[in-house]
């Protein structure tokens, strides 16, 4: 999955050096960052000319703040990857008016021409992003309250915030290409719910059964063969 994963973020700045792409934070694309990482350091991509958007974060974080959506970025995907400043679009937990904050982002995105890749993970209750449910197609970037679930998996955290900002649904679903990643048998019954069941603003990630180009990456824990046969 994460080889896969890394195979097409790098196929994507190949074909496209100045791309403009969305990445995740989180334990789901630990692995694809370190194949990233190796492709890099052998040069089969460059990263110069890209633009990275960041998908959320949590409101009141500075971006020294370990707990932040922006520091895992910056740990695992920035420096590593030698990505300037200039090259990235924020979403400033910090700022001091979180809904401005959203809109200059929408704005900037939509004069970047929109995602060429979104890369996302899967929420225990079917969030992309940050877009707890019920979120339907059509909300953009803006402030959201985390759902008891998404609070009760922040298990690193002493006091688990209440908001997050994030990309919105209508800004991941029109990208041009979506990858999304999911391991763990922990998300074989939200995975089944995406892929399967009725597209719902209950179940965010549904949507992407309606979106263009989508790519799921699976472990085989997330999506059995059994399964598979049945899907398929």
């Amino acid at each position: 999955m994460s080889q896969m994963a890394a195979g097409l973020i790098a196929n994507c700045l190949r074909e496209k050096p100045n791309a403009v792409i969305v990445l995740p934070t989180g334990k789901t694309p630990e692995g694809m960052y370190q194949a990233l990482i190796e492709r890099y350091c052998s040069r089969l991509f460059d990263t110069k000319r890209l633009t990275l958007f960041q998908l959320d974060e949590y409101p009141g974080m500075s971006e020294q703040d370990e707990r932040s959506c922006f520091y895992r970025l910056r740990h695992d995907v920035l420096e590593p990857l030698e990505i300037k400043q200039h090259q990235i679009v924020r979403l400033h937990g910090d700022a001091s008016e979180p809904d401005e904050e959203c809109r200059r982002y929408d704005q900037a995105l939509q004069r970047a021409g929109g995602f060429d890749l979104a890369v996302l993970g899967l929420g225990m209750n079917g969030h992309l992003g940050l877009n707890e449910p019920p979120s339907d197609c059509c909300v953009p970037t803006r402030v959201v309250e985390l759902s008891q679930a998404t609070k009760a998996s922040m298990t690193y955290w002493s006091h688990v915030p209440e908001q997050a900002l994030t990309c919105g649904m209508a800004q991941l679903l029109q990208a041009k290409r979506i990858v999304l990643l999911v391991a763990g048998e922990h998300k074989r019954a939200i995975l089944q719910k995406t892929i399967q069941g009725p597209v719902t603003p209950d179940v965010p990630a549904s949507y992407l059964q309606r979106a263009g180009n989508v790519v799921v990456l699976a472990d085989a824990a997330a999506w059995p063969l059994h399964i598979q046969q049945e899907a398929f």
